[in-house]
């Protein structure tokens, strides 16, 4: 299929005005639907098997995180944003303090700043994996099903859960970054068995690669599906591995450090052909790049404090009285930012607390590159921009 911006595709379509001699047909897509990644609904128009018009429609999994935000403290708040992206927890906490911290001035120390580094890629491994799993589940058929890669995946990913576990003592909602730097610390003997698992995830990717990107049928259902163009990703606010597999080389890891980037430099792959199959091929280099951060941040792990802030001991401890700040983040899925607001009049809780979630403008993307599709390659499609419905219905 032809890129969306050069097909000349009109996602405003009105249906009246399309062929009268058309036999065309409304489909549901969702929000029911396993492959739409949670409560995420389209309406698409065919024509034949082909989409003619492409709306999606959002709000099902409505959290009103935001305007609970506004009603917590500051200190309340990180356990409430693990559910918004819930396959990437940890980015989600991060991505708050940061900006918590830099609204209050508090300086984060650099034990604390790597060890979010190596939280960081290791959550982009889990994301990674659980990513492949279900994507190759929706393509599913002649993959067997799908299923094998998917419980590879999942078995692969039960490493990186039981790492977190040892750190924090959860498998999933871990609050465990705080303002000023992070609550626990690795545990004894937490290297030894991180490496080792690295390498096992690591050993297996050859594996991924031959039942995905290198299977003639997963080839033929992932090439020249979905395609992207680069400047209307950059229009619709598209980040991360979907704008990167876009041609567009831009990754806040490297562009605009953070962590302690500033200090282990990021390989970023970038990818030409904008489809299914190139948003693949950027998520497989990015697990290898993973791998080696992580190596880098266990061997490089300084000593010192993990928090740059007094121990929390009541909720009302973290007080901002002015100013307005805005912090973006590279997550697996593209940049997090959390824009917030100081309330003067009540300086334990923010005026306004806004997220900006990756997934939403992925999802923008739906009804430029869907038009041109057969329903089946829809399926495809959705999965390769992997959104998470969690942080769209924020």
């Amino acid at each position: 299929m032809q890129s969306a911006r050069r097909g000349g595709i009109d996602p405003h379509l009105s249906i009246t005005h399309y062929d009268p001699e058309a036999d065309l047909m409304l489909l549901h897509f969702g929000p029911q639907h396993p492959s739409t990644h949670g409560v995420f609904r389209m309406d698409l128009h065919l024509d034949g098997e082909v989409v003619i018009k492409a709306t999606p429609y959002l709000g099902y999994l409505h959290r009103g995180v935001e305007k609970l935000c506004e009603k917590l403290t500051y200190v309340q708040q990180t356990p409430v944003v693990d559910k918004n992206d819930y396959v990437s927890p940890m980015t989600n906490e991060q991505a708050l303090n940061m900006a918590f911290e830099k609204l209050m001035g508090i300086e984060v120390p650099r034990r604390a700043r790597w060890l979010r580094l190596l939280l960081a890629e290791m959550q982009r491994i889990s994301s990674h994996l659980l990513w492949l799993g279900t994507f190759t589940l929706d393509l599913g058929g002649a993959l067997g099903g799908g299923s094998t890669v998917f419980l590879h995946c999942f078995r692969e990913r039960e490493m990186v859960l039981d790492l977190f576990e040892d750190i924090t003592g959860a498998r999933f909602h871990y609050n465990t970054h705080t303002i000023g730097g992070n609550r626990h610390d690795l545990p004894a003997g937490f290297a030894a068995k991180a490496r080792a698992a690295l390498d096992g995830i690591e050993a297996r990717i050859g594996e991924y690669e031959d039942l995905s990107v290198h299977h003639a049928i997963f080839v033929a259902r992932t090439r020249g599906v979905g395609v992207l163009d680069g400047d209307l990703a950059l229009e619709l606010g598209i980040t991360g591995p979907v704008l990167r597999a876009s041609g567009v080389d831009h990754d806040l890891r490297r562009d605009a450090p953070f962590h302690a980037y500033d200090e282990v430099p990021v390989k970023v792959s970038v990818e030409r052909g904008g489809d299914c199959l190139a948003r693949a091929k950027v998520r497989f280099a990015e697990l290898r790049e993973s791998i080696r951060l992580c190596r880098a941040a266990l061997d490089g792990m300084p000593e010192g404090p993990i928090c740059g802030f007094k121990p929390i001991r009541q909720p009302t401890q973290s007080k901002a009285t002015s100013g307005q700040v805005y912090v973006g983040i590279e997550t697996p899925r593209g940049e997090l930012g959390t824009f917030l607001v100081a309330n003067p009049d009540a300086p334990t809780t923010p005026y306004r607390l806004k997220i900006r979630a990756p997934s939403l403008h992925a999802l923008s993307a739906l009804p430029y590159i869907l038009p041109g599709a057969t329903v089946s390659d829809a399926v495809a499609i959705l999965g390769s921009l992997d959104p998470i419905m969690g942080e769209v219905d924020r």
